[in-house]
């Protein structure tokens, strides 16, 4: 059992919920300068990202398993290798989709209820589990998952608030959004052949290495110029904040001074290294600002 468990926490990469939730729990930490703190919304928060984001995983590598075990870069993941059976991952996630509507229950059972994170619940879930199919017949698969880890900021920010002064949220949304799609374009170059062959769809695949490589870096850009209208939208935010956002600028410029369309070696680098430090700094950042005021 406790293999298995192992195993399905190695097929969710379950390290790499560090992209998402430091954003959620920033947005939280906002939304907690004008509400009172609540640890039950802070369990919420936490077990609701886990959850849908550990489902969302599992049923990705269901869908895939096929194209899995023909790419030779995934050959050896759990599925195509037998390592887990397709019963024990589909059971997986069904137990996190159930566990993730479940713990909204936590925001509705408040005083007062906020009744507005269960009904939103299998919407939200389905919207995400949604991109895991998206490559089959758009290229746009990478904003599709940026829209889905969009709703982490967002959803951490209405399970607290509700839907009242959403500018801050819907600003550090859509700078997450920007930033997955414009990583995820470059974890994508590595299949662009693969995925040529195969016929599934990405910017890669439609548009080539280079030209990916400059949307990439142009999502980037908009990621950051909507972290500055952030710090002008938050009264919370000041000069400690502008430190950070220095230090993003130049983590992405890092991130893409490591790949070229003719050296791919050091996509790994960019995608799990920079972007962990992005959204981990960002989140130490926001609360030393917030702690300062």
């Amino acid at each position: 059992m406790l293999r298995v468990v192992r195993h399905l926490l190695e097929l969710i990469r379950f390290s790499h919920t560090i992209f998402a939730l430091p954003f959620a729990l920033l947005a939280a930490a906002l939304a907690w300068m004008d509400e009172p703190f609540r640890g039950q919304d802070l369990l919420g928060i936490v077990l609701c990202m886990v959850l849908a984001r550990s489902a969302a995983m599992a049923f990705n590598r269901l869908a895939d398993r096929h194209f899995d075990a023909a790419n030779p870069r995934t050959a050896m993941r759990h599925l195509p290798t037998g390592t887990l059976s397709v019963g024990v991952v589909w059971l997986f996630t069904l137990v996190c989709g159930v566990g993730f509507v479940a713990a909204t229950l936590l925001f509705y059972e408040r005083q007062p209820p906020n009744p507005w994170p269960l009904y939103l619940s299998v919407p939200t879930l389905l919207f995400i589990l949604g991109y895991s199919l998206a490559k089959r017949f758009t290229s746009l698969s990478h904003f599709w998952l940026g829209a889905a880890l969009t709703l982490a900021p967002v959803g951490a920010w209405v399970a607290i608030r509700g839907f009242t002064a959403m500018t801050v949220p819907l600003l550090l949304g859509g700078a997450v959004a920007f930033w997955v799609a414009g990583f995820d374009i470059l974890y994508a170059c590595q299949d662009y052949a693969f995925d040529k062959q195969a016929g599934l769809h990405s910017i890669p695949a439609r548009l080539g290495i280079a030209r990916s490589l400059r949307i990439a870096a142009a999502c980037h850009a908009v990621m950051f110029g909507l972290l500055v209208a952030l710090l002008f939208a938050s009264p919370h935010l000041g000069s400690v904040f502008v430190v950070g956002l220095i230090g993003v600028g130049g983590l992405l410029v890092y991130e893409h001074r490591l790949v070229r369309a003719d050296d791919l070696t050091r996509v790994n680098r960019a995608f799990f290294h920079v972007n962990g430090v992005i959204s981990l700094g960002l989140l130490a950042v926001v609360l030393v600002q917030l702690a300062v005021k």
